[in-house]
């Protein structure tokens, strides 16, 4: 398949019938879509316009498009996530050989993540979005558009979801948002990308495939049914995040339970450490809510530590330990995975890779 590093020229784009591929651009609004205004700028053009603004995607694929919602990434709401879902899998059941879902970039790594868990879809779906709007000097809404479409409509990427930036394709569960306005933005910095692309060829630099563990949790094979975004909205539980970090007391989990929550995010130091105070309230939060650890900088979280709030005293309270992912997709695992009824026994699962 090319992941020992050695660079692969892409293939002609058509199918053994002949035809090119298929690819549904979903359009989700962001700034990929954004336009100027007096209030500021805000999302106006459809996915159509997208893929009439760039006719060189054309070269790769033929392109349709369908509205999912105009949101700016910074306000994408569950229901958003789940119609992405079911288009994306209505398109694919429609003939659709690859999906590109276009995106704010504030939570499109969230959205990609989520995807993830919520679907297996037998073609490749691929998240991409802008920094620049089409309006601005050297937007980048060309270029990406275009990679997306490229690896959406490479039957190689059809395992897992998918994140297409810069010249690079991330694993979705990977990917994350490192600076809020460079063009290269979008990094692994856990792993590596899945691929890196030129004009003319790819070179897989990993084994492009789903990367989590758990079964879909939406669609024909999953609990969770998205073809009434809303509805499957209404099952997902306030899941807060509670930073910690020098002299962090126990009031945001206090808050949280008081809320009556559904389950609580430690953004913990290091491998999966917390202060004393939390590593004190955590052991009793466990015994009302599922409480996820995650840890910061990027990297594994792991019981090393000892004291009140050390990981290991942490991992003996009975929380779950988030892998690799930071807080922000813990949280939409942890939501995603309370949504569809998993077992607090089988919560790992939704953060582990297979």
């Amino acid at each position: 398949m090319g992941n020992d590093g050695v660079e692969e020229t892409e293939g002609s784009g058509e199918h053994g019938d002949g035809e090119r591929p298929r690819v549904c651009v979903v359009a989700c609004g962001g700034t990929i879509a954004s336009e100027p205004g007096d209030d500021g700028a805000a999302p106006a053009k459809t996915g159509s316009d997208l893929v009439e603004a760039v006719p060189g995607v054309e070269a790769y694929a033929t392109v349709s498009a369908r509205e999912v919602c105009a949101q700016p990434g910074f306000d994408v709401r569950w229901r958003d996530v789940f119609a992405t879902a079911a288009a994306a899998r209505e398109a694919v059941e429609e003939g659709a050989d690859g999906v590109v879902v276009t995106h704010g970039t504030d939570t499109l790594t969230d959205t990609a993540y989520a995807l993830d868990v919520l679907t297996d879809l037998p073609a490749p779906v691929v998240v991409t979005g802008a920094q620049r709007r089409l309006d601005e000097p050297s937007s980048d809404v060309p270029a990406n558009l275009t990679l997306a479409v490229r690896a959406a409509a490479d039957d190689r990427f059809a395992d897992g979801v998918h994140v297409a930036f810069d010249d690079e394709l991330h694993a979705g569960r990977d990917a994350v948002k490192g600076h809020s306005n460079a063009l290269s933005t979008m990094t692994s910095p856990a792993t590596a990308p899945v691929a890196t692309f030129t004009r003319a060829a790819s070179d897989l630099v990993r084994e492009p495939r789903r990367h989590v563990a758990i079964d879909p949790l939406c669609g024909p094979e999953g609990p969770i049914d998205p073809s009434d975004p809303v509805a499957a909205a209404d099952r997902v539980p306030e899941v807060p995040v509670i930073h910690s970090g020098t002299g962090a007391t126990a009031a945001g989990i206090e808050r949280a339970l008081a809320a009556d929550v559904g389950g609580i995010v430690i953004e913990g130091t290091g491998l999966g450490n917390a202060t004393a105070a939390i590593g004190d309230a955590v052991a009793d939060a466990v015994g009302e809510v599922p409480v996820v650890v995650a840890g910061r900088p990027a990297g594994p979280t792991e019981p090393v530590y000892g004291t009140p709030g050390g990981a290991v005293t942490l991992a003996d309270h009975g929380i779950v330990f988030a892998d690799d992912l930071p807080a922000a997709k813990a949280r939409v695992g942890l939501a995603l995975g309370l949504a569809a009824g998993v077992d607090r026994t089988e919560l790992d699962g939704v953060f582990g890779r297979p």
